[in-house]
């Protein structure tokens, strides 16, 4: 299925990103979200999988912080280490 993309082109990077690395990017969000990314490793071992799941802000204040705490979320995931 192919998804939308960002309007933001620093958090299209950081979704393009995060597919690169087998995250899973899902558009369509409710509220203030333009999507989610979904760890390919949703397991117990990865931080209880409370962080397996990270909203996609639609209109970020800052898009270059925002891109950047999205490769944060990618990079910092337990079981990929």
């Amino acid at each position: 299925m192919v998804r939308g993309s960002h309007s933001k082109k620093e958090v299209e990077a950081a979704l393009a990103y995060a597919e690169q690395r087998g995250w899973r990017v899902q558009d369509g969000g409710k509220g203030h979200a333009w999507g989610k990314i979904y760890c390919p490793y949703n397991d117990a071992e990865c931080r209880c999988g409370e962080f397996c799941i990270s909203s996609v802000w639609s209109t970020p204040k800052n898009p270059a912080n925002h891109a950047k705490h999205l490769r944060r979320i990618v990079d910092n995931c337990a079981a990929q280490r």
